[in-house]
């Protein structure tokens, strides 16, 4: 049996796919409509995020991807920072629930409950006004995704002999072959990763088993005199956003307190985020908008929401905006967290990360091969 694939998509997932796929000595063709990544693989904060997944194989999934992109860093000379995050309480029902989050997961990851005279002292960039106490954990890192995802396909291919052929638009796939404008390239496997653009691929399947997601997010100017904030920090509406705090016993009484409190920010799903780069600059969001297609404009609005709620929980030294953008995803309509299908003989859709596709991609993919 021969072993040509080819990977319809550059992004993180395909990015992945290709890599476990030639690791495991398939000869590897990867397809992308544009001339470089653009899609929400760019569009993001960066961050890989173990604490927003819940325990098994989704936390050891994130656990082996973040070793990965530590290799890889190393490997292409690329920044990365283990900054660790920080989930801050403003209020009691929050408290409630870091704490039992704390203490679920105390003798499992490296994570731990701080009253607020603990969390002024650790860490200068808490707003000390606001905030009661925190939940911190080691796990979390960060990278420059604008940066590494544009050098990854010259790195895999060097490593790997991966060929990359960009501004190639995939118009048919079938058994055996795909359909570049009216040229057929022949592969003995076909894996769709292209996110929310496989619709026009199979939008029977995308209908059936998906929407979308459009979010907003923001940069913030380098900081002066080299401010750091140090760890990536959330508000406590990430608590009711992630997997993993379901665990706590209280989060549906948190629930209810933010129905009553910021029913605004649940209504476009927005819970508040920001990390550093290695330049200074604070990318900041983001909100979580559902449907099948979108408005082409940002809701400044939504961006007022974000950055009034950041400015309650953050110390900045200048708040100045340089950026704002949107990101689309593909989002499962039932409450998984992957989604693997052979759609015909030999052709594979492997999608449904969501919003973690820095933090799972490469233990995912690697995942998929070896059941191939």
């Amino acid at each position: 049996m021969s072993n040509s694939a080819i990977v319809i998509g550059s992004g993180i997932v395909g990015l992945a796919t290709s890599r476990a796929l030639a690791a495991k000595g398939w000869k590897v063709k990867v397809f992308e409509k544009t001339s470089r990544p653009l899609g929400a693989s760019i569009r993001n904060f960066g961050m890989i995020w173990p604490v927003g997944q819940p325990d098994g194989v989704l936390y050891d999934r994130a656990i082996r991807t973040r070793e990965v992109w530590k290799q890889i860093c190393h490997e292409t000379n690329n920044w990365y920072n283990q900054s660790g995050s920080l989930h801050i309480a403003q209020c009691g029902e929050e408290m409630d629930v870091i704490e039992e989050v704390a203490a679920t997961y105390a003798d499992t990851r490296p994570i731990e409950f701080l009253s607020k005279k603990e969390l002024v002292e650790k860490f200068p960039s808490v707003n000390p006004t606001t905030c009661i106490g925190g939940l911190w954990s080691n796990d979390e890192m960060i990278i420059e995704s604008r940066v590494i995802m544009n050098e990854l396909s010259s790195f895999f291919t060097f490593k790997y002999a991966i060929e990359f052929y960009y501004n190639h638009f995939v118009s048919e796939v079938k058994p055996g072959y795909i359909k570049v404008e009216s040229k057929k390239i022949e592969a003995d496997l076909i894996v769709i990763c292209s996110g929310s653009d496989f619709d026009s691929l199979y939008p029977d399947v995308f209908s059936q088993y998906f929407t979308k997601c459009k979010l907003q997010m923001m940069r913030i100017i380098s900081q002066p005199d080299d401010y750091n904030i140090g760890p990536s920090i959330c508000g406590g509406l990430s608590l009711i956003h992630y997997k993993s705090f379901t665990v706590a016993a209280s989060l549906e009484r948190l629930r209810d307190y933010y129905q009553k409190t910021h029913n605004e920010y649940l209504k476009y799903g927005i819970h508040v985020m920001v990390s550093q780069n290695q330049f200074g600059e604070l990318t900041i969001g983001d909100s979580h908008e559902y449907g099948n297609d979108f408005t082409p404009f940002d809701s400044s609005h939504i961006n007022i929401l974000i950055l009034k709620y950041l400015q309650q929980i953050l110390v900045a030294k200048d708040w100045s905006i340089i950026q704002s953008w949107n990101g689309i995803y593909s989002k499962l309509l039932e409450p998984k967290s992957e989604f693997i299908l052979e759609v015909d003989p030999g052709v594979w859709i492997v999608n449904g990360v969501g919003g973690a596709g820095m933090t799972l991609s490469f233990a995912f993919a690697e995942d998929f091969v070896a059941q191939l």
